[in-house]
């Protein structure tokens, strides 16, 4: 039984890492450029929530996807505004103003809510599950079944909707996706608004596990070797790589001394350096021409 509540915390909170992996992963795939401030847009997105939910007091199905609608203008407008002008640069550089962003949005944060941890008034916050002797925490399932919804989605958009294929058309190769009409530069703005409220979701699911402040956003380190991992490239992959983390982790916690939980994120991902730079699907070099 022990081993079983490890394992539904494990996935609990390999699913977290795996939203804020799918991020990563997005915007890699359609712009090759790595977002180190993903972690933060979740840390953002649990603050608007908390505006919206504790502050202004509306209905949990009103503040939801008014978060996420805010989240996505705010990523669009940083793709516009930072990111575009940035292209044709060096890789470096904008992966360095990734990295200044994400301390921005830190002071931001902390300079309008505070620095104080926080949470969510959410419905469902606090309910347990008893399936003889297995203890299923209601915000656990909730982040479980939000995962599975939102993986969901973004697989029939990305296989059915025309925006969809698009976006794959322009990931895979941009000339010839804007030789054929696609625009690629609004594309790019739609990859990153969708980044931003995948983080929004994730900063709703993992808000009543872990209270929001402005460094909650670290985890997203923990997220990018998830992505790493599963293959930075691959969708399900990093959802496979939160997963593996996720549930490492928590055994780590109980059956290795203290202290090797916080790091097991990291030796899983030297290990796969090791012995798989790729990742588990290999699928970040693989491009269709």
């Amino acid at each position: 039984m022990e081993v079983l509540q490890l394992l539904v915390s494990g996935i609990s909170q390999g699913c977290v890492y795996g939203l804020i992996a799918l991020g990563f992963v997005l915007i890699y795939k359609a712009t090759e450029m790595v977002n180190f401030a993903q972690g933060d847009l979740m840390m953002l997105g649990a603050f608007f929530a908390y505006t919206y939910l504790n502050l202004m007091e509306l209905h949990f199905l009103v503040a939801l996807p008014l978060t996420i609608f805010t989240m996505a203008i705010l990523g669009a407008f940083t793709e516009r505004v930072m990111i575009r002008p940035m292209i044709g640069e060096p890789h470096f550089s904008v992966l360095m103003l990734t990295i200044g962003l994400g301390f921005i949005l830190r002071a931001a944060a902390g300079a309008i809510w505070g620095n104080e941890p926080r949470s969510l008034d959410l419905p469902y916050a606090g309910g347990v599950i008893d399936l003889g002797g297995l203890i299923i925490g209601y915000e656990n399932l909730v982040i479980v079944i939000g995962t599975a919804m939102l993986c969901t989605l973004l697989f029939l958009f990305f296989r059915f909707t025309r925006l969809g294929i698009a976006m794959q058309a322009a990931s895979q190769n941009q000339l010839a996706a804007f030789y054929v009409g696609i625009p690629v530069k609004r594309i790019y703005s739609l990859v990153w608004a969708i980044s931003a409220g995948i983080s929004a979701v994730a900063g709703i699911l993992v808000a009543p596990v872990s209270l929001i402040d402005p460094l909650i956003g670290f985890i997203g380190i923990k997220a990018f070797a998830a992505a790493i991992v599963g293959g930075f490239g691959s969708l399900p992959g990093a959802i496979v790589g939160g997963l593996i983390i996720g549930i490492v982790e928590q055994f780590a916690g109980l059956y290795l001394p203290t202290g090797f939980s916080d790091v097991s994120a990291y030796v899983i991902l030297l290990v796969m350096l090791l012995i798989r730079p790729e990742g588990i699907f290999a699928t970040m070099q693989q491009k269709k021409v």
